[in-house]
Order: C-alpha cells, then sequence, then structure tokens
C-alpha cells in the first residue's frame, strides 16, 4: 500500500494547492508532510485511510533534487530510535 518515504496523492488538495504529500512517519498516527509548502500533519491510521488515495512515486524511485521540501530517508526518523541499555 504505502511506506515509509513514498510520494502519495490525498483525495483533496491541501490549502497551497498541492495534493502531492510524503510520508515521513508510520504507526497508529500517520504524519506525512506537503510537498508544495512543507506544512506537517499527523493523521490517525484510521482517518488516513479514509483519505488517502494512490502512491504516486515510491521511496526507492523519488529524485529529492527535484523536490523542494522532501525528507531523504536518512533524514527521517527510524521508527525505533529509543534505544535501550542491555545490561
Amino acid at each position: 500500500m504505502f511506506k515509509l518515504g513514498d510520494i502519495i496523492v490525498m483525495k483533496k488538495p491541501h490549502a497551497c494547492g498541492e495534493n502531492r504529500w510524503e510520508v515521513i512517519r508510520l504507526g497508529a498516527d500517520i504524519k506525512v508532510k506537503c510537498l508544495g509548502c512543507g506544512h506537517i500533519v499527523m493523521i490517525p491510521r484510521a482517518e488516513f485511510k479514509k483519505k488517502f488515495k494512490k502512491v504516486l512515486i515510491q521511496a526507492d524511485q523519488v529524485k529529492p533534487e527535484n523536490e523542494e521540501h522532501y525528507l531523504k530517508q536518512n533524514q527521517l526518523m527510524p521508527s525505533n530510535f529509543i534505544k535501550r541499555n542491555e545490561e
């Protein structure tokens, strides 16, 4: 369906007029970033699935130099960012 770093299309455009978003966090909530203005929004997964239309470009095929507000894979926070001390 969609994964971290994908560029997706929602059913309705953002207030800035852009309809392309980058998925920057996955979990119970989905965090997406508008590629028109850079605004970041967190949406509950159930609501996101209703508003999601399709994946435009998969993460491994995106050319970051062509996208002004796109975050590269090494700039995204990994899902297991909390390191636990092993004793």
